[in-house]
Formats: structure tokens, C-alpha cells, sequence
């Protein structure tokens, strides 16, 4: 799969070859996002070498073993975004699966692509039959009233939880849920 030029977002699932050969884009995509204080398990100082590390040190083995599941969105010629869903679970929990690192480029944000990703990635869960998905996102960020206007429950605030990408202090972090079935296994 590679970056062609269009004028609407397109959305494309990504095996461990496409991010051999999307390298580049996805580290300028991963690297921007840190600089622009994306709370996605980073700190500064962050090079573009730091990003192309992490996608092939450790996602795309997760892609080889077919337990992670990462979509890319181009817009403008250019990767705009991607999401990931981790389904490497414990055998208690085969109905669960974990959204993971939904990332915009800043040049593309406030275009609707992250509840695009978001859509699309929770069609995929559905599909692989997941019936629960969990997630975490920094305490008062952007992304927060997101995933609530999607459906996702707050279950938790956890004070101090990771560190700023700039400063050297801790914030919060809000754990959420969302059922896909309502006939899924779940109970209080």
C-alpha cells in the first residue's frame, strides 16, 4: 500500500510490509504529533529516527502475528493518521480488545479523520468478534470528548499516571470502555 495524491481521506488497513515501505511517512506523522504534545507514550527529546523504531520495532511484529490490526488514513498525498486495535488478550477476556495510538497528523486535525479511524476500527473489532473495547487517553486532551461523543465510558482517572511530553510532571489518565454488542458478555 503506498500514499497516492486524492482529495478525500482514504482509509486502508496496513500490514507489517506496508509500514516497510510507509517508513518514512509514518515516522514524519509520529514525529509531529510528539512535537505537537500528542500524549502517545513519548517524550522530548523525540527524533524521527525514535518513530521509525517504534513501527518496526514494535508494531510491526504485532502485525506479523495477526493480533494487532492498524489502519492508515492519506489525505493530500501524505499519511494524515492511523489507529491501532490490539487483540492479544488473555484467554479470560477473547471478547476485549484494546484502541490503541489514534494519531492525526497537526497539519490534518479537525477534519473528522480520527472518528473516521475511529468508526472504521470499531467495524473491525465487531467483525473479529469483539464485543468490548477499552482505552486510555490523557486526562483533559482533545481526544477525550471525542471517544465520549462515540459512545466510550469513563471508568477512571488514574492521578500522575504518565509523563508530560514536555515537562517534567505526571498527568492523569481517563480509562473508557464501549460495548459494540449489547449481547456481549458483561456484567457489573
Amino acid at each position: 500500500m503506498t500514499a497516492d495524491v486524492l482529495d478525500a481521506p482514504r482509509i486502508a488497513q496496513f500490514s507489517a510490509d506496508d509500514i516497510a515501505s510507509n517508513i518514512a511517512g509514518l515516522s514524519v506523522l509520529l514525529h509531529a504529533s510528539v512535537m505537537a504534545g500528542a500524549s502517545i507514550n513519548f517524550i522530548q527529546p523525540y527524533a524521527e529516527t525514535d518513530a521509525a523504531r517504534f513501527w518496526t520495532e514494535k508494531v510491526s511484529p504485532g502485525l506479523k502475528g495477526g493480533k494487532l490490526v492498524m489502519l492508515t488514513t492519506w489525505l493530500d498525498g501524505r499519511i494524515a493518521g492511523t489507529v491501532q486495535l490490539d487483540c492479544d488478550t488473555p484467554p479470560n477476556q477473547p471478547h476485549r480488545a484494546e484502541v490503541r495510538k489514534l494519531i492525526v497528523h497537526p497539519d490534518f486535525r479537525n477534519r473528522g479523520l480520527a472518528r473516521m479511524l475511529m468508526r472504521e476500527i470499531e467495524q473491525i473489532a465487531q467483525a473479529r468478534g469483539c464485543s468490548l473495547l477499552t482505552l486510555d487517553t490523557r486526562t483533559g486532551d482533545k481526544a477525550e470528548p471525542l471517544y465520549a461523543s462515540l459512545g466510550y465510558v469513563t471508568v477512571g482517572i488514574v492521578p500522575g499516571y504518565s509523563r508530560d511530553v514536555f515537562e517534567d510532571r505526571y498527568d492523569a489518565c481517563t480509562f473508557m470502555y464501549k460495548r459494540l454488542n449489547a449481547d456481549g458478555p458483561l456484567s457489573a
